[in-house]
This record gives structure tokens, C-alpha cells and sequence, in this order.
């Protein structure tokens, strides 16, 4: 059986250093970072008190009062970041089989924020049982999926991938599967995540995960600096059309590359901690590169995973020096979580969308706030730090791993007929 070719027709972004494609990118090749005191709730009593939260965003925009009370916010972002890529693709035009276009839609967590005020209401009304009866929809992981689906009546695929900060990749690498191997014409994928809620915020910071430069949070998240402390927790969404090649060909429509080749594996190591030699990150790339039959000096530009924490980032660096050695010269690297934060579950959709708009646009973001690097990242390694780099860009890489050692690794290729 001969593959699909899988192209990427349409892209979606709602981030907190902007709330469309075009905003995103002004945003990632200025260097802005999208980290401020947190609105969303009173954080005076914790330990952090900053994240990278959306900003100028109001449901009601979108959605009519009756129906956004219906969804938890990641479904907001959801419906919202689809729908930028599903207009971007033209993937509602007359003539499209939408028994043949499918959902896959990943979310880390899910609707943490009702699950959340639906036991703090239980708890603050004396046990007495009052949920509503949207709580278990509003909660679960898949509803985002399952929304952009019947929103827009797609019949295909649809489900929901949920591994950690790693979940958006495979969902990306599932709808790539399924093209490939005949089964859909058309995929919108990616994922959401609305998280800045007093128990994330509580949980992670306990784990000493979080930064706590509270006195500046713009340079908090600063991946690979000498002087990092944790992440910076970040919301909002990324979505990809993905379509096989002759349907999109078919049909006129415009083409940003091709998804070529990915790699998925496990560290098998730690609950929460990556390999500390980077084994199964090293792993995920290879994979992917041989999937695409291309040599590591192919690749142009590495985004990487890299959240600002002490033990992954060098971990990260030490698997991309298995692959591309210490000293890669047409490789530039760069981590743009340095500017949105850890969008934890969509992560990767986002991070994929930021890297084929640096194909489009011959640029590298930058990784800012990269004022002291690390002395266990070698030197040869080109970070892009804090100003981004013309260049031209024909092959991507992008990494995301999660929680329970899951490595997600995707490679976009400058289309060709």
C-alpha cells in the first residue's frame, strides 16, 4: 500500500503573546514575552504569582452567553484556534466530504477550571449535591474534539490524545497516520489548555516546578540560562490542518509544507523528570528523521521542548547532541517558551505552528532572556538567543515531551510538488 503525502493547508492561534496567526508571529519574531502578574485569580498567597495568560479574550465574543456556559474555557480556545485554521484552510467550501474530514484535538488536562469550581461550590454549599449537569462535559479531556466536530459537522476520526505536554504532538502525529494511510482527506488538529487556575498553580509550584521571579516576570522563562527556575505556566491553543496532498491539490487549496516524518517514545525513567541523558528524547528525533529520509544536517531549525526547568533542558540538549553532534553548523535551535510560556497539552501544536511560520518567513525566533548560558550546554549549540535570525528554513523539527517520559517529536518539510 502506497502512503498519502500529508500537507498543512490551515493554522490557528490563540497565545498569550497573541490571539491570531498574525499577532502570534509579530509577537515570536520581536522577542515579546507574554509572562505578567496573573488576573485570573488572587495568587497573592502563593509562591508564584505570574503566568502567560491570554490576554483581550472574552467568550462572549464567540459564543452566545447560553453556549459558553455550556463549555469549560479550553473548549473556548479550542473552538476558537480551530476554527482561525479551519477558515485559514477553506476546509468549509462546497464540495468538501465531511464524512471524510476528521477531529483529533488533544488537551493535557482538560477542564480543570470547572472541575475546580464545581467541588469548591459542592464543598462551600455543605455537601449538598447541586453539580450541574454540564460538569462531567465541561470536564472531560475529549469535549474539544468532540465540539469542533459537531460545530462544524465533521464526520470523520475524532478523538482525543491526552499525554501530559506531549498531547498535541501525538495528536498531530495521529491525524498524520490516519491521512497517510487513507482513512481521512482531512484532519484539524492541535490542542488547548486553561490552566491558570489556583489548583494548577498550587500543584505545580509544590512540585518546584514553577519560576518564582515574581519581581520580573518577563524574563522568567528563560531556557537554558545559568540562573532559570522553572517554567512559567502559559494558556491557549494551536491548531493545524492537516490534508493529504491530492485532495488539497484538488481542491485549490493554499499549501504552507508537508509533514514529512515524526517519532514517538518513551524514557521509561521518571514520573515527572526526563532522561537525564536524553535517551528517548535522542530517540524521537531519529525516529522522525528516518520516517522523512533525511540526515540530521537536513534540518534547518530545532524547536525545542526546553520549558526553563534545571534538569530538562540540559537533558534536551544532551539528546540533540547525540543526533546532531556538538557542533551542528546549519542547525539553528531555539525555545519559544522563553515568550508563551508552557502551554502544557497544547504545547506542540503551537510550537508546530511557530515553526512553519518560520519557514514562511525565513526567521528564527529568538529564545530570549538567554543572558547566561548554561556551562552543561555545549557551546557549539546555536540557541538563537534573545534576537531572531534570518535564514532560510526548508526542514523543521519540533520536540515535546511530558509527565511519564512520553517524547513527541514532529518534521515539516518546505513543500514540493
Amino acid at each position: 500500500m502506497e502512503l498519502k503525502r500529508v500537507v498543512v493547508t490551515g493554522l490557528g492561534a490563540l497565545t498569550p503573546i497573541g490571539n491570531t496567526v498574525e499577532a502570534f508571529w509579530q509577537g515570536l519574531s520581536t522577542g515579546t514575552s507574554g509572562a505578567a502578574p496573573i488576573t485570573k485569580f488572587d495568587a497573592s498567597l502563593f509562591k508564584t504569582r505570574f503566568a502567560c495568560e491570554v490576554k483581550g479574550f472574552d467568550p462572549l465574543n464567540y459564543f452566545d452567553r447560553k453556549e459558553a456556559r455550556k463549555m469549560d474555557g479550553y473548549v473556548h480556545y479550542a473552538i476558537v484556534t480551530a476554527d482561525q485554521a479551519i477558515e485559514d484552510a477553506g476546509l468549509l467550501s462546497p464540495g468538501i466530504n465531511k464524512e471524510r474530514v476528521g477531529v483529533i484535538w488533544a488537551s493535557g488536562i482538560g477542564g480543570l477550571h470547572s472541575f475546580q469550581e464545581e467541588v469548591l461550590a459542592y464543598g462551600a454549599g455543605g455537601k449538598v449535591p447541586r453539580f450541574s449537569p454540564f460538569f462531567i462535559p465541561k470536564m472531560i479531556a475529549d469535549m474539544g474534539a468532540g465540539m469542533i466536530s459537531i460545530r462544524h459537522g465533521f464526520m470523520g476520526v475524532n478523538f482525543a490524545p491526552v499525554s501530559a505536554c506531549a498531547s498535541s504532538t501525538h495528536a498531530m502525529i495521529d491525524a498524520f497516520n490516519f491521512i497517510r494511510l487513507g482513512k481521512a482527506d482531512a484532519i484539524v488538529t492541535g490542542g488547548s489548555e486553561y490552566v491558570i487556575t489556583d489548583s494548577a498553580l498550587g500543584g505545580f509550584s509544590n512540585m518546584k516546578a514553577l519560576s518564582e521571579r515574581n519581581d520580573d516576570p518577563q524574563r522568567a522563562s528563560r531556557p537554558f540560562d545559568a540562573n532559570r527556575d522553572g517554567f512559567v505556566l502559559g494558556e491557549g491553543g494551536g491548531g493545524i490542518i492537516l490534508e493529504e496532498y491530492e485532495h488539497a491539490k484538488a481542491r485549490g487549496a493554499k499549501i504552507y509544507c508537508e509533514l514529512v516524518g515524526s517519532g514517538a517514545t518513551a524514557d521509561a525513567y521518571h514520573m515527572t523528570g526526563t532522561h537525564p541523558e536524553g535517551l528517548g528524547a535522542a530517540n524521537a528525533m531519529r525516529e522522525a528523521l528516518r520516517e522523512a529520509g533525511l540526515q540530521p544536517e537536513d534540518v534547518d531549525y530545532l524547536n525545542v521542548h526546553a520549558t526553563s526547568t534545571p534538569i530538562g533542558d540540559v537533558s534536551e540538549a544532551k539528546a540533540i547532541v547525540k543526533v546532531f553532534g556538538e557542533n551542528p553548523t546549519n542547525l539553528n535551535i531555539s525555545a519559544t517558551k522563553s515568550m508563551t510560556g508552557h502551554l502544557l497539552g497544547a504545547a506542540g501544536a503551537i510550537e508546530g505552528v511557530a515553526g512553519i511560520l518560520a519557514m514562511q518567513h525565513g526567521l528564527i525566533p529568538p529564545t530570549i532572556n538567554l543572558d547566561d548560558r548554561d556551562e552543561n550546554v555545549p557551546a557549539g549549540l546555536n540557541l538563537t538567543p534573545n534576537v531572531a535570525q534570518k535564514k532560510t528554513v526548508n526542514v523543521v523539527l519540533s520536540n515535546t515531551f511530558g509527565f511519564g517520559g512520553h517524547n513527541a517529536t514532529v518534521l515539516f518539510k518546505r513543500f514540493e510538488e
